[in-house]
This record gives structure tokens, sequence and C-alpha cells, in this order.
């Protein structure tokens, strides 16, 4: 069997719960709502206001804009699947998913990286911030935090697209790589390679840079005034709890992809592999929102009088 003879996938993760699929459709049909109106709202709100045309903003509104992309190529197809009694999938929508969900995950990383080295900037360098982020600069880094994870995402699809596959069933509620990775006939060694290429060169420097900038912050925190310290808390602690919550969805995802968790409940196994893709654009706006709340505040009335 090769990719030309596989229409369709079978998703054999969802399991029968009866009646209360209603209630999970509710349910999460809220959850949806809540992140598009939320993260719409802090979108519209940075960029009508013009003193928050700053560079922290701006990364923020990447930020934003990256949630809803990412969430809305996942909740509308759980939505109509939890109510649908056949779960498959056509071929091209499958790879179109992996496509934007691995797309949404790389550049969420991207942004948290770039959102730490300019918080690294205010802390620990704040006489050169106004030069070191000019707004032209902050525009490339977000340009860049967009364009390198696509071109990725278009290499490692390709390697799938393009090689032979010998099933088509995927224990998932959505289109996964790793798990159309396994599928492939000739095994998955150009696939593999480049992952863990792509991995040690660009995500593990990533990652070195978030650790440098917050060993850097801690540094500036523990030897400076009390001042100090609670102008970096402030500054850094929403950044902070977006990093560790989006860190911990993408190791529930990596430890549910490489193990067998078999043993855990179905419904466990679910939430787990949904997490990196829900909290994360669920709570990002309560965290930010907080930072912003004056300015929401101010926003609203101005809306109702117009």
């Amino acid at each position: 069997m090769n990719v030309s003879q596989v229409s369709y996938f079978t998703l054999s993760a969802y399991f029968d719960i009866g009646p209360f699929k209603y209630v999970v459709f509710l349910v999460i049909m809220c959850v949806y709502m809540f992140i598009i109106g939320s993260n719409v709202l802090l979108t519209a709100v940075i960029c009508v206001n013009r003193s928050l045309h700053e560079p922290m903003f701006l990364l923020l509104c990447s930020l934003f804009v990256n949630e809803l992309y990412g969430s809305s190529s996942l909740f509308p197809f759980l939505l109509v699947q939890i109510l649908s009694d056949v779960h498959s999938v056509s071929a091209p929508f499958c790879f179109l998913q992996i496509f934007c969900l691995y797309m949404y995950a790389n550049v969420e990383f991207y942004n948290l990286a770039v959102m730490s080295y300019d918080r690294y900037l205010a802390i620990c360098h704040p006489l050169h911030y106004g030069t070191q982020m000019q707004m032209s600069k902050v525009s490339r880094l977000v340009v860049f935090s967009w364009f390198i994870p696509l071109l990725n995402i278009i290499v490692m699809i390709s390697l799938n697209a393009s090689s032979g596959l010998c099933g088509n069933v995927i224990d998932r509620v959505f289109c996964a790589n790793y798990y159309v990775t396994k599928l492939l006939c000739s095994g998955a060694t150009a696939s593999n390679v480049y992952g863990l290429v792509y991995t040690f060169s660009v995500l593990l420097s990533l990652a070195a840079l978030i650790l440098y900038t917050y060993v850097r912050i801690l540094k500036v925190c523990f030897s400076g005034s009390k001042q100090t310290r609670q102008k970096a808390v402030s500054t850094c602690s929403p950044h902070l709890v977006s990093v560790l919550n989006f860190s911990f969805g993408s190791f529930f995802e990596i430890l549910q992809s490489r193990f067998d968790l078999s043993t855990l409940p179905a419904a466990l196994r679910i939430v787990l592999s949904l997490y990196f893709v829900t909290c994360q654009p669920f709570f990002n706006p309560l965290v930010y929102g907080l930072k912003l709340r004056k300015i929401l505040l101010e926003y609203f009335p101005k809306c109702l009088s117009l």
C-alpha cells in the first residue's frame, strides 16, 4: 500500500460515551469560544491602543494570533468528530491538520524564545533596551519566528507524504505526524534523521536560550535591590507561566507518543494528547489579560461609548 492508495485515515482513539458526547461537545464548544473571544479581544486592544505599540506587545500579538490559528486547526474538527459515528479523515486533510498543528507548536516555541530574550534585555540591560529592541528588529524576529517553522514543517510533511504507507489507522483523536511516520512501509529513516537534526540544532538551542535568559534574570534578582526584584517578577512571571505551561503540554505529547501508556484510562490519554494545543491558548489570555487589566477596563467604556 502506498500513499496514493491511502485515501483516508481512521482515528482509533475515539470511544463511545453515549449521550455524554453532547455534554463533552458543549464543554469543548465553550472552551473554544472563550479561546477565540479572549485572544481576539487582546489582539484588538493591542492593535487599537497606540500606547501598546511596543516590542513586548507586538510579540504578544504574534503569540495570540498563533494561538487562534492553532486552536482553530483542532477544535472545529474535534467538535465534528465528537458528534460523528465514523471517525475517519481524508488523507489530504490529515496532512493539512498535521501541518497546522505542528506549525502552531513550533511558532509557539519560537515566540516564547524571542519573548524570553526581550525580557532578558529589559531586566539585565535596561539602558540598552531601546536600541537593542527597536520595532524594526522585533518585526524581523516575528517574521523569523513564523518563517523558519514554515520551512521545517514543509520539509517534514514532504518526507512523509512522498513515502509509502502500510496502514491507515492512527491511535489519536487528531492527525499526528509521529503516528503517520510509524505507518511508513520503508521505515522512517529520512524523517527520523531530519527530526533529530532539527531538534538538536534548533529546538534545543531555543530551549538553551530560554534557560540562559532566566538564569541571568535570576542572577540580577538575587544581586539587585527589592525594587529590581519586584520589577523582574512583575515583568517575567506571565511569560514564565506560559513557558512552563507549554513545556508541560509538550512533555505530555512526547511522553504519549514515544512510550506505551495503554495502562492509563483512555479519557486521560486523550486529555494529555490535547493539552499542548488547548491549555496554552486557554490560559495565556488569562495570564496576560491580568497584566493588561487596566487597559482592558479603559477599553470597554470607550467601545460602549461609540
